[in-house]
């Protein structure tokens, strides 16, 4: 390869991109966010879905985001790295927006968004337990994905049965 086109490509972060310690950071802190968010909104799932299929993923939303919050917040302590104690402004307005459909227009838009969430939730943990740089960390990401592949897979086929 020229180096051109390896200049180019390390510029445009194709290749070459050694992990650090501060994207373990980012992703600790995109976890934390990530857990905290779908723990709040399952939980209005849990209290307002039009049915009890809908309310039974929301509280295991619920549960295992919360659960996972925890093993981040001991994980982070160890490391040293400091992860948000609250919601940002941008996942609040998600929240908040969700509060304003009722019954199956909720059930439809709360699923919609648990997918698209957990879609993403999914890219970041494998990336992290690839190519992070702290051994606890990538072990961590690698422990949760499964759960995550599951709430994705539990969020489709509720939108697949057309609930």
């Amino acid at each position: 390869m020229s180096k051109l086109f390896i200049s180019l490509l390390v510029g445009a972060g194709v290749c070459c991109a050694a992990p650090s310690k501060k994207s373990d950071e980012a992703f600790l802190s995109m976890a934390a966010e990530a857990d905290m968010t779908i723990a709040h909104i399952g939980k209005e799932a849990e209290d307002r879905g039009a049915t009890d299929k809908i309310k039974d993923f929301g509280k295991t939303l619920v549960q295992d985001h919360t659960s996972d919050y925890e093993s981040l917040t001991a994980l982070a302590s160890k490391t040293g790295d400091a992860i948000p104690k609250g919601i940002d402004r941008a996942d609040y307005r998600t929240a908040a927006t969700m509060e304003h459909y009722k019954g199956k227009t909720f059930d439809r838009a709360f699923l919609a968004n648990e997918s698209a969430e957990h879609q993403k939730l999914i890219h970041a943990f494998k990336e992290e337990a690839a190519h992070g740089s702290n051994p606890d960390i990538k072990a961590y990401a690698t422990k949760a994905l499964p759960i995550i592949e599951k709430h994705l897979h539990d969020a489709q086929d509720l939108l697949k049965q057309n609930i």
